[in-house]
Parts: C-alpha cells; structure tokens; sequence
C-alpha cells in the first residue's frame, strides 16, 4: 500500500480527471435549446459529426446525479486522506521535539550498526587466520 500523499496526489488527479469527464458528458448530452429568440441551432448537413448527442431528460439528470455522487465520493476520501496526514494535532515546536526525538534514535541506531560491522570484520578475520592455520594432511 502506497503512503497517504501519494494516495492524496493519485485521489486529486482521479478528482480533476473526474470533472473534466463531468464537463464533457453535460457538454456532450446536453439538450439543444435557444434561450432567445435570436439563438440559433445549426442545422447540421448528412456528413457532419453531431456535435451534440442529446439524451433524454431523465437519463440527462441520472447520468448527472451519478457524476455528482461520484464527486462529493471522491472529495470525502481527499478530506479523510488529508485529516490522517501525521502533525496535523500537534504544533510546530512538537513535532520539532519528535524531529529531534527521532534523530536520536538514529543516532543510536547507527552507532550499533557500525560497532556490529567492527565485531563482524573482528570474526571474519578471526575465521580467516583460522583457515590459513590448517594444514592439509
């Protein structure tokens, strides 16, 4: 499973990408109307593609319901994501104190690493010698 900001970037492009899709299906099925009487609607010749593949008023307002639901859906998950991002409960100087905090266990951390790398190379050496010692028969 990825990390919280990458899920909150991948949920962002899904959301633009969902709102480009809205647009364009309101666009596309879209009934042809004149809002004056000066508005005119092209009538469109046998080879010309129809700009505007009209629906009918129900399936119009379904197919909107269903993008207007799957919108607020994907707004909800962006909204949960960002409240789970971590320090959002904790001010600046605490999560400098759980900086600081984290850093010195690395610290620590490291210097047990490395004293384990000085005791592996002490018994490699040690295993070394020893094979070098033995003769064959």
């Amino acid at each position: 499973m990825s990390d919280i900001l990458t899920q909150l970037q991948e949920s962002m492009d899904l959301l633009c990408t969902m709102f480009i899709a809205g647009l364009y299906y309101v666009e596309r099925h879209h009934d042809l109307k004149q809002f004056t009487p000066a508005d005119k609607i092209p009538d469109l010749k046998a080879d010309q593609p129809k700009e505007v593949d009209t629906l009918d008023p129900q399936t119009f307002k379904d197919g909107q319901v269903e993008i207007s639901r799957d919108l607020i859906y994907q707004a909800q998950r962006i909204e949960y994501l960002v409240s789970e991002l971590p320090g959002l409960q904790n001010s600046e100087r605490d999560q400098l104190r759980i900086i600081q905090g984290l850093e010195e266990e690395i610290a620590g951390l490291e210097a047990q690493r490395q004293e384990a790398v000085r005791e592996r190379d002490e018994v490699f050496a040690q295993l070394d010698a020893l094979v070098r010692s033995l003769q064959r028969p």
